[in-house]
C-alpha cells in the first residue's frame, strides 16, 4: 500500500515533460533565414546559418565549477583550489578573440546524466529523472549527436561510460573509449585514458577519422566526492588539467572548435545533484585558433569576477554548437546563442547574432506549439507573452533588408527566448493535482488501518504475558484430560483472517477496475492500481472491525504515554510545513529524545522498589548523555550556515575524516562489546554461544573495521608510500569483504543454529535431592534475538565513515538502555517504544553524516567492500549506508517486546507484529505529512530545495523500515522463537 501511494503522489508530483519525437531538418528551416551565404541550406556550408567551424574538441570537465577557473591574487582570500587552473581566464584575457570564459549555469538536478541531457537536447531536465543516474537510458528525442549522425559526421567518445549508456552505437568503435564512471575512489583512470588517446587522434594522419571528438575526464569529480575541493589532492588535479589543455591548445587547427566546460560544480564537501550556488555553477570556455570571436561592450573583455555576473545557461551550448558546426538546431531545444560566439572579432557583427537569433526563436517557436498541441493547451496573446514578443520581432525583421535594425531585432528574439523559457518551466512545474491527492489518500487509508491493527485492549489473550499461576491452571487442566480453551486464540487466526480479507477485497475491486480500464481503451492502469489498494484496505479494516468488535474505534489513547507518543508523532508531522523546520530537524530531533528520557525518569521515581527507582532514573540519564554525545557528529546543510559547524568530516569543505577521528572506532572496538556485556549479565544471559560472539566474533569485526579506515586514511593521506596504492587498496577492500561476512554469512549462520543464552546451575540440598536452576531464563527470548542487532551493527559500523561508526554504536547502546527503560517501567505494550525507537533511527540518520538533500549520499561507501560498481551490492552498500539508522532501528524492533521475557511469553509473534506496526505508522505519519505538505506547498520558494528532498527521503525511509520489519525482524522473531521452543517448549 505505501509503494501504490508513493507511486501515485510521485506520478502526479514529479512529472516528467512530454518528449516529442519529432526531428529538425536540413532542407526544412522553421524560418527563412535573414542572412545568405553560398551553399545555403547544405551540411557543407551550414544548413540553417553559415557555417563556422568542420570540426569539433569537446571536453567536458566533470564538476569544473566556475570559481576553479578564476585567479585569485591575494593569496590571503585563496583557498586550496585557487590559482591551479588560470590557463582558461588568461587565454581569455590576452586573446579575447581566440577565447571566452563564462559561467556555465546548470539546471537542477545537477547530476551528470541529467546534465548530459541537457547539454546535448537543450530541454530541461526533471527531478524525478535523477533516480536514473545508476542506470542511464538511451535518449531518444532530438539532440546533436542524432543531428551529427544524421549528417554524416563521425563521433569519437573517450572517457565517462554515461555517453554509451544515453547515446548507444553512435562512436566510432574501433577509436572511442569508455571507461566506469562510478569508482570516485580512482582520480586517475578516466584522466589518463582520455589524454593518453586524444592527443594521437589530433595528428594530421588521425583526423579524416573524426568529425567530433568529445572527452569526458572525471578526476576533478572525483577528487571533490573523495576528499573535497579544499585538499591537496584537488590542487594537483586542476594542475593535471591546465597542463593538459595547454598542450590540447597546441594541436588544434584553425578549422576546430575547442569547447571546455564543467556539466555541474560541487558543494563545500565535493557533492552535488541538488541546487544550490556551488553545485550549479559550472564554468565555459570556447577557443578558437582563428580570431572569431567578440564582445558586445568593452567591459564583457575580462571574464565574469563571480558566477553571478553574466551566466550562461548550459542549454544555450546545443544552439551555438549548431550553429557553428552548421547543422540543424535539435527539435526540443530551449537555449540560445552564446552572445560572443557570432558577435564577430570587432564585437559589432549584430547581423550575425541576430540571424541566429531568429532561426534559434523560431525553432524554439515550433517547438512550443507541438508541444501545447499536444498538451492541449492554449497559448496567451496578451501583451508580454511569447506570441506577442514573437510579432514584435517579426514587425522588425519585415522591415527594409538594407536597413534593418539588426541590433534591436537581436534584443527581440533575445526576450522572446526568455519568455518562452520561463514559460516552459513553469508549465514542466504543474501538477497532476487528481493523482496527487489520490496517492494521499491511500497513504492515509493504510496509516488508519495500521492504527486499527495496532489499537489493543487489556483483555486480549496474548496480553498475558508470565503469568506463573495461569500456567499453573492450564497444567492441572491438561493432567486432568481437559483444555484451557477449545478455541483457539483469536491472534493465531489473526493474521489469516487479514490476508484473506486484503486478497479478496482487493482482488475484487482491482479485477473489476482493470476491466473497466480495458474496455475504455485507457492506459492510465495506475488509477486501477489505486483502487485495488483501496479495497484491498478497506477490506481489512472491515475485517479488523467485525473480529475484534466496535472496542477498535476507541483509538485514542488511555495513558499518558500513548499521549506522549501522539504528541512526538503530530508535532514532527506540523513541523514539516515550516521550511525552517525541516531544515534545522537534525537538531529538533535531539529534543524530542531528550524529552522521552525526562519522562522516563520521572516515571522511575514512581516505582515501588528503589532498585528499580535507581535503575530506571540511571538508563534515563544515560538515554540522554548518549543522545547527546552523539549530536556532536553533525554534517551540515548548506541552509544552516553560519550558524553550523561540521563535525563529522575533517572540516566543512572535505569529505576525509580527520585523523583524530581514527580513534573512534578504535573506543568502539574497546568498549562496545563491554557495554553490551554489561546489559547480559543484568540477566544472567552472558552464556551460550554469546561470550564466543560478542567477546571474540564481534569484537574481531569491530577491530577489522577500525583498521579498515586507518588503511583507507592512510591510502587517501599518502602516509604509506613504500606500499603499491593498489596493494594498500587490495588490502583494505579485502578487510572489508571478511567483516561483511563475519557480519552477514557467519552471523546469519549463528543466530539460526545458536542455542538459548542459558546456564544450568544445579544445587544439592541434601544427597537424594537436587535443585535446578536455570540462569538466564528470564531474557532467553531477548538476549537471544541480541544477535541480530549486533551482527547488523558491525555491518554499519564498517560501511559508515569513523564518527558515523561511533554514531551507530552509541545508538545500539542508546536501544538496550532503552529497552531496560520500557521494561522497568512496564510499558513495553505502549506505543511510545516503538515510536522512541523510530526517532532514534531519524536521529541517527543525520548523525552519520546525513541531510534530506540528495548532495549528503555517500556515493563512495560502494567502494568499502568493492573495486567497481556491481549490480546490486553497489547500490545496496550505498542504501546500508545511508539508511543506516532506521535498518537498526527497525532490526531492533522486537527487542522491545522480547528483552526480559522467558519462553513462556505468549504470541510472540503477534506482539512483535503490532510493535513493528506502531514502528512502521510513525514513519508512515511523517512520509504522509511531508507527501501533503509538498503538494500543499508545492509553489513555494524552497520546493525542491527543501520540501521536495524531505519528502522523497521520508518515502524511501518508509519503504526501508517495511522491508526490513518484513524481512529480518519478523523472520527473525520466527527464527528465535523456534530455536527457543526447541529447547523449552513451545508457549502457545
Amino acid at each position: 500500500m505505501h509503494v501504490v501511494g508513493i507511486l501515485l503522489f510521485t506520478s502526479g508530483f514529479l512529472l516528467t515533460r512530454l518528449v516529442l519525437d519529432e526531428r529538425s531538418e536540413c532542407e526544412n528551416p522553421p524560418i527563412e533565414p535573414l542572412l545568405e551565404w553560398k551553399g545555403k541550406g547544405t551540411v557543407e556550408a551550414g544548413c540553417w546559418h553559415p557555417k563556422t567551424f568542420n570540426k569539433a574538441v569537446v571536453v567536458l570537465i566533470d564538476a569544473l565549477r566556475y570559481d576553479f577557473t578564476v585567479p585569485v591574487e591575494d593569496e590571503n582570500l585563496a583557498e586550496v583550489y585557487h590559482n591551479a587552473l588560470p590557463f582558461l581566464y588568461e587565454t581569455s584575457i590576452k586573446s579575447p578573440g581566440n577565447a571566452f570564459l563564462r559561467p556555465f549555469i546548470a539546471d537542477p538536478p545537477t547530476a551528470t546524466l541529467q546534465r548530459l541531457k541537457g547539454l546535448t537536447t537543450g530541454t530541461l531536465p526533471t527531478f524525478v529523472d535523477m533516480g536514473s543516474s545508476f542506470s542511464g537510458t538511451a535518449i531518444e528525442e532530438d539532440n546533436l549527436l542524432v543531428q551529427w549522425r544524421d549528417q554524416g559526421k563521425r563521433i569519437v567518445h573517450l572517457g565517462d561510460d554515461t555517453w554509451t549508456a544515453l547515446f548507444p552505437d553512435y562512436f566510432q568503435p574501433n577509436i572511442s573509449k569508455a571507461y566506469d564512471s562510478f569508482n570516485v575512489w580512482d582520480l586517475h583512470t578516466v584522466d589518463n585514458g582520455v589524454i593518453q588517446h586524444i592527443f594521437p587522434l589530433l595528428h594530421a594522419d588521425k583526423k579524416p577519422q573524426w568529425d567530433v571528438l568529445i572527452g569526458h575526464l572525471l578526476g576533478v569529480d572525483h577528487a571533490g566526492h573523495r576528499y573535497g575541493p579544499n585538499h591537496a589532492g584537488m590542487t594537483a588535479k586542476l594542475q593535471q588539467m591546465n597542463t593538459f589543455l595547454q598542450d590540447l591548445v597546441k594541436e588544434i587547427d584553425d578549422d576546430t572548435l575547442l569547447v571546455v566546460m564543467g556539466d555541474h560544480g560541487m558543494d563545500s564537501k565535493g557533492d552535488h545533484g541538488g541546487e544550490s550556488d556551488d553545485e550549479v555553477e559550472a564554468a565555459l570556455w570556447m577557443y578558437s585558433k582563428k580570431p572569431l570571436f567578440g564582445r558586445t561592450k568593452p567591459e564583457f573583455a575580462t571574464p565574469p569576477a563571480t558566477a553571478k555576473i553574466r551566466p550562461v545557461n548550459q542549454i544555450d551550448l546545443v544552439p551555438t554548437l549548431a550553429l557553428l558546426l552548421g547543422i540543424p538546431i535539435p527539435y526540443n531545444n530551449l537555449g540560445r546563442p552564446i552572445e560572443e560566439a557570432f558577435a564577430g572579432p570587432k564585437g559589432n557583427a549584430w547581423n550575425n547574432l541576430a540571424a541566429a537569433s531568429s532561426v534559434t526563436s523560431a525553432g524554439i517557436r515550433r517547438y512550443q506549439a507541438s508541444y501545447f498541441k499536444a498538451r492541449g493547451i492554449e497559448q496567451s496573446t496578451k501583451p508580454g507573452s511569447p506570441a506577442s514578443l514573437w510579432s514584435n520581432a517579426e514587425t522588425l525583421a519585415r522591415s527594409d533588408t538594407h536597413v534593418r535594425p539588426w541590433q534591436a531585432l537581436y534584443d527581440a528574439y533575445t526576450a522572446y527566448q526568455e519568455e518562452t523559457l520561463r514559460i516552459c518551466k513553469d508549465l514542466w512545474a504543474r501538477f497532476d493535482i487528481p493523482k496527487m491527492v489520490l496517492g494521499i489518500t491511500v497513504m492515509a487509508l493504510g496509516v488508519i488501518t495500521l492504527l486499527l491493527y495496532v489499537s489493543r485492549d487489556e483483555d486480549e489473550d496474548f496480553a498475558v504475558l508470565d503469568d506463573a499461576e495461569l500456567d499453573f491452571a492450564e497444567k492441572k487442566l491438561e493432567l486432568q484430560g481437559l483444555t484451557a480453551e477449545s478455541e483457539a486464540a483469536s491472534y493465531k487466526n489473526l493474521s489469516k483472517s487479514l490476508f484473506k480479507a486484503g486478497l479478496l477485497g482487493g482482488g475484487s475491486v482491482g479485477a473489476l477496475s482493470s476491466a473497466l480500464i480495458m474496455l475504455s481503451g485507457s492506459d492510465e492502469w495506475l488509477w486501477a492500481v489505486a483502487a485495488t489498494a483501496i479495497g484491498s484496505m478497506i477490506a481489512v479494516a472491515g475485517s479488523l472491525l467485525k473480529i475484534r468488535g466496535i472496542r477498535v474505534l476507541k483509538l485514542l489513547p488511555t495513558t499518558s504515554w500513548g499521549w506522549l507518543s501522539v504528541v512526538f508523532t503530530l508535532s514532527q508531522s506540523i513541523g514539516f510545513a515550516s521550511n525552517s523546520y525541516t531544515i534545522w530537524e537534525d537538531s529538533i530531533s535531539l529534543f524530542f529524545l531528550s524529552t522521552f528520557g525526562f519522562a522516563s525518569a520521572i516515571a522511575a521515581l514512581q516505582r515501588p522498589s528503589v532498585r528499580d527507582r535507581t535503575l530506571g532514573v540511571y538508563h534515563s540519564i544515560v538515554f540522554v548523555i548518549l543522545a547527546r554525545a552523539a549530536s556532536f557528529s553533525k554534517l551540515c546543510r548548506d541552509e544552516q550556515m553560519p550558524y553550523c559547524t561540521s563535525t563529522y568530516y575533517a572540516s566543512a569543505n572535505s569529505s576525509t575524516s580527520a585523523p583524530w577521528q581514527l580513534a573512534v572506532p578504535f573506543a568502539v572496538f574497546i568498549l562496545l562489546p563491554s557495554i553490551i556485556q554489561g546489559h547480559m549479565r543484568i540477566s544472567r544471559s552472558y552464556d551460550g554461544l554469546a561470550p564466543v560472539w560478542i567477546g571474540y566474533v564481534f569484537r574481531t569485526c569491530l577491530f577489522l573495521a577500525a583498521v579498515y579506515w586507518t588503511l583507507d586514511a592512510a591510502d587517501t593521506g599518502e602516509w604509506i608510500t613504500a606500499i603499491p596504492q593498489t596493494m594498500l587498496k587490495t588490502i583494505h577492500v579485502s578487510v572489508a569483504q571478511l567483516v561483511l561476512a563475519l557480519a552477514f554469512v557467519a552471523g546469519t549462520t549463528a543466530f539460526i543454529w545458536a542455542p538459548p543464552c542459558v546456564s544450568i546451575l544445579t544445587t544439592a540440598s541434601n544427597s537424594r535431592t537436587a535443585q535446578i536452576t536455570i540462569l538466564g531464563y528470564g531474557n532467553a527470548n531477548g538476549a537471544r534475538y541480541l544477535f541480530l542487532p549486533i551482527n547488523f551493527t558491525a555491518a554499519l559500523i564498517l560501511l559508515s565513515k569513523p564518527m558515523g561508526g561511533g554514531a551507530i554504536a552509541i545508538m545500539l547502546w542508546q536501544i538496550l538502555s532503552l529497552v531496560e527503560i520500557l521494561d522497568l517501567n512496564e510499558i513495553s505494550a505502549e506505543t511510545i517504544g516503538p515510536v522512541t525507537l523510530a526517532l532514534l533511527g531519524n536521529f541517527h540518520f543525520f548523525k552519520t553524516g546525513h541531510q534530506a538533500v540528495p548532495a549528503s549520499i555517500q556515493w563512495d561507501a560502494a567502494f568499502i567492500p568493492l573495486f567497481t560498481v556491481r549490480y546490486p551490492w553497489s547500490p545496496l552498500v550505498v542504501a546500508l549506508n545511508t539508511f543506516a539508522g532506521q535498518i537498526l532501528a527497525a532490526t531492533a524492533v522486537p527487542l522491545l517486546v522480547l528483552w526480559k521475557t522467558s519462553p513462556k511469553r505468549r504470541g510472540v509473534l503477534e506482539s512483535t507484529s503490532r510493535a513493528l506496526g506502531a514502528f512502521v505508522a510513525y514513519y508512515a505519519v511523517e512520509s504522509l505529512a511531508t507527501m501533503a505538505w509538498a503538494g500543499y506547498l508545492r509553489r513555494h520558494l524552497m520546493l525542491y530545495r527543501v520540501f521536495s528532498p524531505r519528502f522523497m527521503m521520508a518515502a524511501l525511509v518508509l519503504l526501508v523500515a517495511d522491508l526490513v520489519g518484513i524481512l529480518v525482524a519478523l523472520l527473525g522473531v520466527r527464527t528465535n522463537t523456534l530455536a527457543i521452543g526447541d529447547v523449552f517448549g513451545f508457549a502457545d
